[in-house]
């Protein structure tokens, strides 16, 4: 477990790049970094809502 200032390696299942150049983080990297960011992102196992800012947990 890592720690909130704490960045875990990367590794090839981590992320993958989107047709534009960007950098997407799999749900295997969030549930490895242990917490949601509450940013919205495409793949957080976490359940945030951006409408409601809550996060609603699986």
């Amino acid at each position: 477990m890592t720690g909130f200032n704490q960045k875990p390696k990367l590794t090839e299942e981590d992320f993958y790049y989107s047709p534009e150049g960007y950098i997407v983080f799999t749900e295997v990297y969030h549930l490895k970094r242990g917490y949601c960011c509450k940013s919205g992102c495409k793949h957080c196992p976490y359940g945030f809502d951006r409408k409601t800012g809550k996060v609603k947990g699986k």
